[in-house]
């Protein structure tokens, strides 16, 4: 197998990388268990991927844990997977500021039922300090939902005045959003398990120029190479933003 790690430039690694963590249903179907039992075993993939990011030196991962759409599954996985959303924050605390690793989450968080939201912020207030990486937690999110609150905001700050609309300028929406409230940069790289090919309703704003990576694996099976390879490939690729290959290789040559 080749060791990935070992190829990767740490020079010119993606500050941020946004995670779209799925096949844990898939993953557990094909071994004839129930759908919990797949989340259950998706913990070791969070844990070893946030791990592995932070000992590299990436400043940022975003998981998508539970989407508002979610919500519409059956009551007794919902049920089930709030419980060990409970029961997992608790329990990674501590290693969480083990590894300097601040916790932070962003989503419609007081749709969540209540002991999920005061364990979440009790995590949230404890990682605080820390510095070395920050884990952003995606619950009860989406990119639709974001975009509309950040839209209800604007529109109340144009009501009352304070704002012109003819003078609302992309970075003035994009600080409305809870990814910049929370200083959180957007996405270089953005990673979908189980060979799915969408984006699914998740950070549509900032991942505009984020270099996607879809790879088979269930998220279950996810383990620190798979985030080496996504790394890799990520730098294998030229990031142009909209300009010529040429452009990019001539802004290079004059900051040399």
């Amino acid at each position: 197998m080749t060791d990935f790690k070992d190829k990767i430039d740490l020079n010119k690694l993606p500050q941020h990388i946004a995670i779209i963590m799925d096949g844990n249903g898939r993953w557990a179907k094909k071994r004839g268990k129930l759908r919990i039992f797949g989340h259950e075993s998706g913990v070791k993939a969070v844990r070893e991927t946030t791990e592995a990011a932070a000992e590299l030196g990436v400043k940022f991962i975003t998981l998508f844990a539970f989407s508002t759409e979610n919500w519409d599954r059956p009551k007794f996985e919902i049920d089930a997977l709030m419980q060990l959303l409970v029961n997992t924050i608790s329990k990674e605390t501590k290693t969480l500021n083990d590894n300097n690793i601040k916790l932070v989450a962003i989503g419609d968080l007081k749709s969540l039922p209540k002991d999920c939201y005061q364990n979440l912020n009790k995590s949230i207030e404890n990682t605080a300090k820390n510095t070395r990486m920050t884990l952003v937690l995606a619950l009860s999110y989406s990119s639709k939902w974001e975009i509309m609150e950040a839209v209800k905001r604007i529109a109340k700050k144009v009501k009352e005045e304070q704002i012109l609309p003819e003078n609302i300028t992309q970075k003035d929406f994009s600080d409305y959003l809870p990814t910049s409230i929370l200083g959180i940069p957007d996405p270089e790289l953005l990673i979908r398990t189980s060979g799915e090919y969408r984006i699914s309703n998740f950070l549509l704003w900032q991942i505009a120029y984020a270099e996607l990576y879809f790879t088979p694996t269930l998220w279950p099976d996810f383990r620190k190479e798979n985030l080496y390879e996504a790394i890799f490939n990520y730098q294998t690729r030229e990031r142009r933003f909209g300009k010529t290959s040429e452009q990019i290789k001539q802004n290079s040559n004059e900051q040399i």
